[in-house]
């Protein structure tokens, strides 16, 4: 079921994904779809999230945009008090002017392997930090040895901060912690996009990558094939994970396994890291006193991607 409208104000957008902006070309969505576009959000009840291009939006769209209530998702160039969540697109940040922010930061394995200690600082300072690997799929024996000595560098430090009474959340250590259930992207499903040519998409990364991908448009509604597909239950391999943090990412998954509904290896095992990383870091903090005493303790495990024990499965 439907819970959210995502509006790319501008084929340069910022991205807030792992999928990259193709498009250099400034291309407002026209007023007339984006009040469409408005419309039918409060027809189907949706919360709308508009992405914002890097430059400042004449101020007949921002008359448009508060007509109804809706989050804000801008790059680090036009933060302002306005904004829900800040994309950083590069490590060139200043973490003092990000305090109580919601903050998405896009990187590769590679800069994340060498920047990873400025995160710390941030960390202190953010309501929230979701770091998303934009090559995740390119992931070597190397990057995912690497990616294990990263998070429990990471994991020192959220530790620290919960020992200092803070309470931070960071996508990549906590959310496991506090998850019951898979929290997944769900685009298709509980998401869809609006594009600036006035067609709708699963998500903004099928736009980006081809603009023949639409899934109906504002005057023909929404045409999804084998819709259910996109759900939980009819993905056998993340319906059976516990790796409930995982973005289970559609677009990732029909890039590098053809199918929708079925995630590559290398996605499975940073999430595997992820999990057992939390599941440390969880271990660690109990150890020094009472922690999230109403949840469950994470499982150890012997395996990174669930495809492994397959045969297991009933």
């Amino acid at each position: 079921m439907l819970q959210y409208l995502v509006i790319l104000l501008d084929d340069t957008s910022t991205s807030y994904c792992h999928y990259g902006v193709n498009k250099k070309e400034r291309r407002l969505i026209s007023l007339d779809h984006l009040r469409q576009g408005i419309r039918f959000g409060m027809v189907e009840n949706l919360m709308i999230q508009f992405v914002y291009p890097d430059y400042a939006l004449p101020q007949e769209y921002l008359d448009v945009i508060d007509t109804i209530d809706h989050s804000n998702i801008k790059p680090m160039a036009v933060l302002d008090n306005d904004t829900d969540i800040v994309v950083l697109n590069s490590w060139d940040y200043d973490a003092s002017k990000l305090k109580d922010a919601v903050v998405v930061l896009r990187t590769g394995w590679k800069q994340l392997n060498e920047n990873h200690g400025m995160l710390k600082d941030l960390l202190a300072v953010v309501q929230r930090l979701n770091v998303v690997i934009t090559d995740v799929e390119r992931m070597t024996d190397s990057d995912r040895e690497q990616y294990k000595t990263v998070l429990a560098s990471l994991g020192k430090e959220v530790e620290q901060l919960y020992v200092d009474g803070k309470s931070p959340q960071f996508n990549l250590l906590t959310d496991r912690m506090m998850l019951t259930a898979m929290n997944n992207c769900n685009a298709g499903d509980t998401t869809i996009t609006l594009a600036p040519n006035g067609k709708f998409y699963t998500c903004p990364a099928f736009y980006y990558e081809e603009e023949s991908n639409s899934v109906g448009d504002l005057d023909s509604g929404l045409d999804i094939k084998n819709k259910q597909l996109y759900r939980l239950d009819h993905a056998p391999i993340c319906r059976k994970c516990d790796a409930w943090q995982c973005r289970r990412c559609t677009w990732l998954n029909r890039k590098t396994t053809l199918e929708v509904n079925t995630p590559s290896h290398e996605q499975c095992v940073a999430a595997h890291l992820e999990r057992n990383a939390s599941r440390d870091l969880m271990l660690s903090l109990r150890s020094k006193g009472t922690f999230l005493p109403d949840k469950e303790e994470i499982k150890e495990l012997t395996y990174l991607d669930p495809f492994e024990i397959a045969t297991q499965w009933k």
